[in-house]
């Protein structure tokens, strides 16, 4: 007789994500990465406003961050918010102000450096 797979399809929590770590192990983990890597950039700096506007969005409970290569040619980051099942927020509706309903466009970050500008 044969038995029937069952299928369990496993419920991640995006906005779980994530963990406070030592310093320790953080330096250790950096370490490990510049070492393997000294090539590519060591750091990126990403301001509150914008992580804050992206996590504001409608139906956003996390951060999805992808390394990129600006117009300039240098490393950065590109930034988006996931919904509860793990989708990039491309758009999400809004209510304007005579009551009818359109969509926004998700926000993507960048600029996750200052050096950038120069």
């Amino acid at each position: 007789m044969m038995q029937e797979k069952s299928t369990i399809e496993e419920v991640v929590n995006y906005a779980e994500i994530g963990k406070a770590i030592d310093h320790d192990l953080a330096a250790k983990m950096v370490k490990n990465f510049n070492d393997a890597h000294p090539e590519l950039e060591k750091t990126f700096t990403i301001g509150k406003q914008i992580i804050e506007q992206i996590l504001a969005q409608p139906g956003c409970v996390a951060l999805q961050v992808y390394n990129a290569i600006n117009e300039y040619g240098k490393s950065t980051l590109v930034y988006c918010g996931l919904n509860e099942r793990g989708d990039i927020i491309n758009k999400y509706p809004v209510v304007r102000e005579d009551g009818k309903m359109y969509q926004v466009e998700g926000l993507i970050g960048d600029r996750s450096n200052v050096d950038w500008l120069s």
